[in-house]
């Protein structure tokens, strides 16, 4: 965003706070990405779900919500969808049958490919004028920034701290 588009035409200390670009700068990636989902026919909720199935495997509805951080309510819908286009299966734990486990399909993974390569270009689209180098760095200080504020454990290979 340069200095003359209409968000950052106000006055010099609102483009001097950084929440206030971040969430702008938020927004437009965030309409960006839900404007290319769509017409994928997916959203990302969905995208997070394939995602995390893929690199974790089958897991409960429970933990696929805590990997994810999408309410266990919101996720229900979000599994019956993907049921429905045939990108995830539900199947009951064979260690505790009270347990429904979900799998991704094999339909599942060529989408989530699909997908990837889409938010790719988005990302692309969205962070253009930031060499290699800065995105890396903005990727590690937004992670810095998430692990602050939700204390979590983070996997090791994404250590905010760099």
């Amino acid at each position: 965003m340069s200095d003359s588009t209409p968000e950052m035409a106000g006055a010099a200390r609102l483009r001097r706070l950084p929440t206030r670009l971040l969430s702008l700068a938020a927004t437009y990636s965030d309409r960006r990405v839900n404007e290319a989902l769509g017409r994928a026919d997916a959203r990302k909720w969905h995208y997070a779900v394939l995602a995390t199935l893929d690199e974790f495997g089958p897991v409960s509805q429970a933990e696929l919500s805590n990997r994810t951080s999408i309410y266990r309510s919101d996720l229900v819908a979000v599994i019956n969808e993907l049921t429905e286009q045939g990108l995830v299966e539900r199947s009951a734990d064979p260690a505790d049958r009270r347990r429904n486990l979900i799998t991704l399909t094999g339909q599942g993974h060529r989408q989530l490919l699909r997908l990837g390569e889409l938010l790719a270009d988005i990302e692309n689209e969205v962070l253009a004028p930031l060499s290699p180098a800065q995105r890396d760095q903005l990727t590690h200080l937004l992670t810095a920034v998430l692990h602050h504020r939700t204390q979590k454990s983070w996997p090791k290979d994404s250590d905010p701290a760099g």
